[in-house]
């Protein structure tokens, strides 16, 4: 049997559009579950669920959560029998499953970070592991495609289960792997940090730290900014719309810098913000208008600065330090510490989040002894 024979064999897969049907199908699920989903983030903000798709002992299913209300049933199996959801690249996935199964799946294998683990580099895509560990050439034709639209067409539900008919033998391929390189500790970690992240799906508390152009800004100038943003955050989410729909950041940039004092001045920097009406314009005139509190400055953190001479200086002699322990351990340097968190502590000099867990054991030492005295 030619590849795209066998290909269209292993792309059939069960229609699911009622919760009996699903219900049915995950009573028997344990041990190993291929995932993926499509969704479509166009006019929200809330990424829009269109298709789940399952694979399970040599059965797929394309659930359709436009049809009926899938509720629990997610929830159910997982507790039931916890079996180990094997992704790729999920991060995105997770957050759009979010509501319907809330801290994610028990157990989660993401086939692009064990990849990275394995010496296959960073931000490999399935089309490429699934050419690297079965030989076989997948089309890319629905890429774009439109996942809302029903009946989806053969060619779409085509691709789509095609996108879970590898993945058990890629993880099996790459769970020998990490247990011969003796990274499945440390792969399993990430695993749960991936899944704590895209469970936190919080409001960040800081959004004026993303904003360098700031950093030199006076502290109560930095607290209005982060009081807008917080504001767009906000506002963002209860309309369902995209952040850049109400406001871009180079405009709060330019609102916080002239603080405009009339609806009409508010007007001419936001012109064309689609999701930026007159109430809306309201409410950012009162935000702009009100005096920056002392509690709100002292609860703002301050915006890191570009690095200077001196801090460029310690970025190359930190990385530097993680190329070669990269080097030595066969890991790429992207995963073990990237540019950005080396920049975080060097910014904060306080040890980051991301380089938690085994990173702490083997980088700690080497990059605080970096940091210049002050």
């Amino acid at each position: 049997m030619n590849q795209n024979t066998s290909s269209t064999a292993a792309a059939e897969a069960e229609w699911i559009d009622t919760r009996g049907q699903l219900d049915t199908w995950l009573a028997s699920v344990d041990g190993l579950l291929a995932v993926d989903t499509e969704f479509m983030r166009r006019n929200t903000y809330y990424a829009q669920l269109a298709l789940i798709q399952f694979g399970h002992d040599g059965r797929r299913a394309l659930i359709d959560p436009l049809a009926f209300e899938i509720g629990d049933a997610l929830a159910n199996m997982d507790r039931a029998a916890a079996p180990l959801w094997i992704m790729h690249s999920p991060s995105e996935d997770l957050d759009v499953m979010a509501p319907l199964l809330p801290g994610g799946p028990a157990r989660l294998f993401d086939t692009q970070l064990a990849a990275a683990f394995c010496g296959l580099g960073l931000g490999m895509s399935y089309r490429a592991l699934v050419e690297h560990v079965t030989g076989v050439q997948l089309d890319k034709g629905e890429t774009r495609s439109d996942w809302m639209q029903r009946p989806l067409t053969a060619s779409q539900r085509r691709y789509a289960t095609l996108d879970v008919v590898y993945l058990h033998a890629i993880h099996e391929h790459l769970q020998r792997e990490l247990e011969a390189r003796d990274r499945l500790d440390w792969f399993e970690h990430d695993c749960q940090q991936l899944k704590q992240r895209a469970s936190d799906r919080g409001i960040d508390p800081q959004p004026q730290r993303a904003l360098r152009g700031g950093a030199f800004w006076s502290p109560d100038k930095q607290a209005l900014l982060r009081r807008v943003l917080l504001w767009r955050e906000n506002t963002a989410r209860t309309l369902d719309k995209p952040r850049p729909w109400l406001l871009q950041d180079a405009q709060i940039m330019a609102l916080v810098d002239e603080r405009p004092d009339s609806d009409a001045a508010i007007a001419a920097l936001t012109q064309g913000q689609r999701a930026l009406r007159a109430p809306q314009r309201t409410e950012l005139l009162e935000l702009l208008r009100r005096p920056v509190t002392d509690d709100e400055i002292e609860a703002t953190d301050a915006i890191p600065a570009p690095l200077d001479g001196a801090g460029k200086r310690v970025l190359a002699e930190m990385k530097h330090d993680v190329h070669a322990l990269a080097e030595s351990i066969d890991l790429p340097p992207g995963l073990l510490a990237p540019r950005k968190v080396l920049e975080e502590l060097i910014a904060t000099r306080n040890w980051p989040r991301a380089l938690t867990g085994w990173r702490t054991d083997l980088l700690h030492d080497r990059l605080m002894a970096r940091l210049p005295d002050r």
